[in-house]
């Protein structure tokens, strides 16, 4: 199997288990913190929701600006889903295109404040970043069971979902 295709695969998987995560998030606690340096429960499920698209587009490019822009924040747990259904689909058409020599051979270059914050080959550069997004759905999660919700299943089972025991 190729990388390409690996990665493919790894991240349908991923992109469900995402998908099961942002259902859970209750409407009526977008802008809830567990703390005052943390993002809003909207707006980091829309973070997790965006990222798989805007990661696998970066890796697309030679070299990315981080401009550090505001997040943006939902209003709806819909808004949520419609996003991360969104940018499965521009993610998957993206690895869809890419190939082993070019995720091997070419690097990726992450500039921020005029400096290069990361250079490293794309097949690095695009792992790195996907393993990022599950620390943010694992954030997530926390948030999901500070505020009483529904936890679903991620590497195993949860105490609301016991689908691995």
């Amino acid at each position: 199997m190729s990388m390409t295709n690996a990665l493919l695969q790894e991240f349908e998987n991923e992109a469900g288990t995402t998908r099961r995560v942002l259902e859970r998030v209750p409407e009526d606690k977008l802008s809830w913190k567990p703390h005052p340096k943390s993002m809003s429960l909207g707006v980091l499920a829309l973070h997790v929701a965006a990222s798989p698209g805007v990661i696998c587009g970066w890796a697309d490019e030679g070299v990315t600006q981080f401009k550090g822009e505001a997040s943006p924040t939902p209003s709806s747990t819909d808004e949520i889903l419609a996003a991360h259904d969104k940018s499965v689909a521009e993610a998957r058409a993206t690895l869809q295109s890419s190939d082993d020599n070019r995720l091997l051979t070419t690097n990726w270059k992450l500039r921020a404040g005029g400096q290069v914050v990361s250079d490293a080959p794309r097949h690095v550069a695009l792992r790195d970043m996907l393993n990022h997004l599950a620390h943010h759905r694992g954030q997530l999660t926390v948030y999901l069971r500070l505020l009483g919700a529904t936890v679903p299943a991620v590497y195993g089972p949860s105490a609301d979902d016991q689908r691995f025991a």
